[in-house]
């Protein structure tokens, strides 16, 4: 029986299962250090080359800066295409203003801008928005402002469009007027109030009509491409809702080409109101006279319209060459004649009626325009006479004069 249990303990000391000891207690040899790959000297100019043509990209922590970066990494190529597209057709699409020759952008013929912008739907609206306001045919200021017009018309060579109907509203608080695309005129008589001549009202109308001469309303449309565009970029990469995109394109790009428009037809009216033998020098006089009624003065860069007083500006440096189409037709001179015509004759009728008035101010318009081709002649014939009769030394000593 010791033997048996002798046997038993030493088979089970021998052969029993021996408990795994801990991953941490299990002594290891110290692991084998091995320079790294790019530290060769053999692979040296290989990393050196491989850096510099892939170097790592960084992204900005800056909004849109980092949208940015992320559309040109992963669309350059739409982009590129986008752009050069974009090029071409703005390229393709330039024109010279008549008159001024400044560069535009436009993609309306005068046919589509007056189907969009001057159609019988349009005209309609107007006149059912005035109605019982508008003055008859028949009336004094309908007759002043149809005989200016008739005078401005033949100096637009015809780029102005040929359906002319004219309509006078009594609106003594509104002090506007606009000439639709294709030639239909709206004048509010407050501004008549303001013009006190027909050489204020020539400043006036001249300025809308220009607007049809150069066809602003083809360029305004047109250039409503690139500020949706603008619009839409900004609210991408800024997250700006439509109405502030839209408020930063209209700031940044429609309000200050409404203004170069309004400058360029203030330009092209004065030449126009020159030729047709209005004198220029009144279109100061009439924005002076505007300056004092404006009862409210907006900036200029929130504005469609230059201040005042830079129009007043503007005026004075195109005068010269205002002037010089006005001498160039005769006007200083048959404009003096009418004058003292007019001069002499209008003070017998101061009291006449409104009616007869009216005829003596056309049948004076037409007496200015009937001698305006004989105007060279009759200031050559003056001159020479002048030179004929002897002058107050002359006579003095007895001497004729050589």
């Amino acid at each position: 029986m010791a033997f048996r249990a002798g046997l038993r303990t030493a088979f089970r000391t021998t052969f029993r299962t021996k408990r795994p000891r801990p991953f941490s207690s299990i002594p290891c040899k110290q692991a084998r250090r091995y320079r790294p790959f790019e530290n060769g000297p053999q692979y040296s100019k290989l990393t050196a080359d491989v850096a510099e043509t892939a170097p790592q990209q960084k992204w900005s922590r800056i909004a849109p800066v980092y949208k940015a970066q992320y559309v040109w990494r992963n669309y350059r190529g739409v982009v590129i295409s986008i752009g050069a597209g974009g090029v071409v057709f703005y390229v393709y699409n330039l024109e010279e203003v008549p008159v001024t020759h400044r560069r535009r952008f436009n993609i309306f013929s005068p046919e589509a801008e007056k189907e969009v912008a001057g159609s019988s739907n349009e005209y309609k609206q107007q006149l059912e928005e005035y109605r019982g306001k508008i003055l008859p045919p028949n009336h004094q200021k309908t007759k002043i402002v149809t005989r200016v017009v008739n005078r401005l018309l033949p100096t637009t060579g015809g780029l102005a469009g040929d359906d002319w109907e004219i309509h006078v509203i009594d609106a003594p608080e509104i002090q506007n007027a606009f000439v639709m695309p294709g030639g239909k005129v709206f004048v509010f008589t407050g501004i008549l109030a303001i013009c006190q001549n027909e050489d204020g009202v020539a400043t006036v109308l001249g300025h809308e009509i220009a607007h049809n001469v150069a066809h602003h309303v083809a360029e305004r449309i047109s250039g409503q491409i690139w500020a949706y565009a603008f619009a839409f970029g900004v609210s991408i990469f800024f997250d700006f809702t439509g109405g502030l995109s839209n408020q930063i394109a209209q700031l940044l790009l429609s309000l200050p080409n409404s203004r170069t428009q309004e400058e360029e037809a203030d330009h092209i009216g004065l030449l126009m109101m020159a030729e047709a033998c209005y004198d220029p020098r009144q279109a100061v006089a009439f924005w002076e006279r505007m300056a004092k009624a404006e009862k409210v003065t907006q900036l200029e860069f929130l504005s469609t319209h230059p201040s005042t007083y830079n129009r007043i500006d503007h005026i004075k440096q195109w005068l010269p060459q205002a002037l010089d189409r006005y001498n160039e037709k005769g006007c200083s001179i048959t404009g003096q004649y009418a004058k003292d015509f007019t001069g002499a004759l209008g003070r017998q009728i101061q009291e006449a009626p409104e009616e007869f008035a009216a005829e003596f101010n056309s049948v004076s318009s037409a007496l200015t325009k009937s001698l305006r081709p004989f105007s060279t002649i009759l200031a050559v014939t003056t001159a020479r006479v002048m030179n004929l009769l002897p002058g107050p030394a002359d006579a003095a000593s007895g001497r004729k004069p050589g």
